[in-house]
């Protein structure tokens, strides 16, 4: 039964693709779906393209084991998008073509500016498709008995299929199809989980004050996160990170205008809202009727607790149908995140830095397929190392990235008369290389009992590095502007009318 629809998932997407290439002829298709979705399409991909590996599998595992800490990231997660809405989403829809290093040099033509934009860009895109493998890995494991390395290369291969021939044209419609299937099959587990609580939320919560090792501690904050600045930190990054990650940003373009970029997101909200408020009765679910213990003996960071708790209330078919579910969810992130990192390297990095914006649409075509391989290659290779970490830290990592090193520059282009080429090149590449150093110093890489990647004690304290990278992105694009002779106000006045009416 799990074989069966895991390769009627796989049958469906590739159908799709089959159907996708034969509309992808040139780059504004491959890049863009040639910007023909409606808002409620669009609405749907990106909701799709959001609810990732992170949302699913990490986040009902994190509540499931440490309880309201773990609902920190839903919570962080949906809040992000009143700033996509209210900041980002119409000035990047105006300003911008095919990449977020499109809407930045609307107002600043160096090429090194859009050169460290792309580099942004494929960084935060692969620091986030290694969560999205990492738990690809565990499911295939756990639904197919395949090992980890093989489940990985399957995801790999798949997600590369799709974004070589079908662009974003296959990976809209791949998205919108595992939206419609994860929120049916969240709401079919809630509903159940529900029902087990004969529907009132009050005897679910005082069920839930001893159904675990953590009794009344379970429904408090600090079970995880005991130091309130690392709170803040990992909430910082998840509010700010979304108006900086470029998979989500790409998705305006797919549309005709600002209008219906705003009503995308507003159709997005909706859908990721409600999916969050489920993620609650998973956390609970699987704490109630699985146990922390059951939960990490298949999966140390806790990622199966939604398949295992499917199998706990439904049975073989629901686990079956869930795990499909879930895989359907990885396989639509990855190829936006592919289709994303590609975008950058051959548009931003081939087309603009190195042919100088006269390359031929073919030549680009061709260039975008060869670094959507090049792209998966890394991927893969780095997630084979990342086994034991859970996959929604390592989606808060990338949202550390995007927060620290591209929303400072997308805010300072709109809203700062005198921001500067310098203070973009600099704001961009301190907020990377910082959330990088930092992380490579943290408790993820470094630990004294060996549950990290190396054996030792961290230099930096702290989990998410979003509370000292943040800062340092925005002051280093202010002071860098401010240390600068050069002037680029002119190009200003132009770009404000532009990104607010479109005109």
């Amino acid at each position: 039964m799990a074989i069966a629809l895991f390769c009627g998932i796989v049958f469906l997407t590739l159908i799709i693709t089959y159907y996708a290439a034969k509309k992808t002829t040139n780059t504004s298709d491959f890049y863009t779906a040639g910007g023909g979705l409606k808002g409620w399409q669009n609405g749907t991909a990106i909701a799709g393209d959001y609810m990732s590996a992170a949302s699913f599998l990490g986040i009902a595992g994190s509540i499931a084991l440490v309880g309201f800490d773990g609902f920190f990231y839903s919570i962080g997660f949906l809040v992000a998008y009143l700033v996509v809405l209210y900041l980002v989403a119409e000035p990047l829809r105006n300003l911008g073509k095919y990449t977020v290093a499109d809407m930045i040099a609307a107002r600043f033509s160096d090429k090194k500016v859009r050169g460290v934009a792309a580099l942004n860009t494929i960084s935060i895109s692969i620091f986030y498709m290694i969560a999205q493998l990492v738990g690809a890995g565990a499911l295939i494991k756990l639904l197919l008995g395949l090992d980890y390395v093989t489940s990985v290369l399957i995801v790999g291969v798949l997600m590369t299929i799709y974004v070589v021939f079908g662009g974003m044209h296959a990976t809209s419609w791949v998205q919108i199809s595992k939206a419609i299937l994860l929120m049916a099959g969240t709401f079919i587990i809630s509903l159940i989980v529900f029902a087990k609580f004969d529907f009132s939320l009050t005897q679910m919560f005082h069920h839930m004050k001893s159904a675990t090792p953590l009794q009344e501690a379970f429904l408090n904050p600090g079970n995880k996160y005991k130091i309130p600045l690392e709170t803040l930190s990992l909430n910082l990054a998840l509010v700010l990170g979304t108006a900086g990650l470029p998979h989500i940003l790409t998705r305006f373009f797919t549309v005709k205008d600002a209008k219906t970029a705003r009503s995308s997101v507003v159709y997005a909200t909706w859908i990721i809202g409600i999916f969050y408020v489920m993620t609650i009765f998973l956390g609970f679910g699987a704490a109630a009727f699985v146990g922390a213990a059951d939960i990490t003996a298949v999966d140390k960071a806790g990622n199966m607790a939604a398949p295992l708790l499917a199998k706990a209330i439904g049975g073989d078919f629901l686990f079956a149908l869930i795990s499909a579910v879930a895989f359907a969810t990885i396989l639509a992130v990855v190829t936006g995140l592919v289709l994303s990192a590609a975008s950058a390297f051959a548009h931003d990095f081939y087309g603009q830095i190195v042919r100088r914006g006269e390359s031929s649409e073919k030549e680009q075509l061709k260039m975008a397929r060869y670094a959507s391989i090049g792209v998966s290659i890394v991927s893969i290779l780095l997630a084979l190392f990342a086994q034991k970490m859970n996959v929604a830290f390592l989606v808060s990592l990338a949202f550390a990235v995007a927060a620290s090193a591209n929303l400072p520059v997308i805010l300072f282009t709109v809203f700062w008369k005198r921001f500067n080429t310098t203070g973009a090149v600099t704001g961009m590449l301190t907020g990377l290389i910082s959330t990088v150093i930092l992380v490579a110093l943290s408790p993820n890489i470094w630990d004294p009992a060996g549950k990290a990647i190396l054996i030792g004690d961290p230099i930096f304290p702290m989990s998410n590095p979003g509370i000292i990278s943040i800062p340092l992105g925005f002051v280093a694009a202010y002071i860098g502007t401010l240390l600068s002779s050069s002037k680029d106000e002119a190009k200003y006045a132009e770009v404000l009318v532009k990104a607010n009416t479109g005109a």
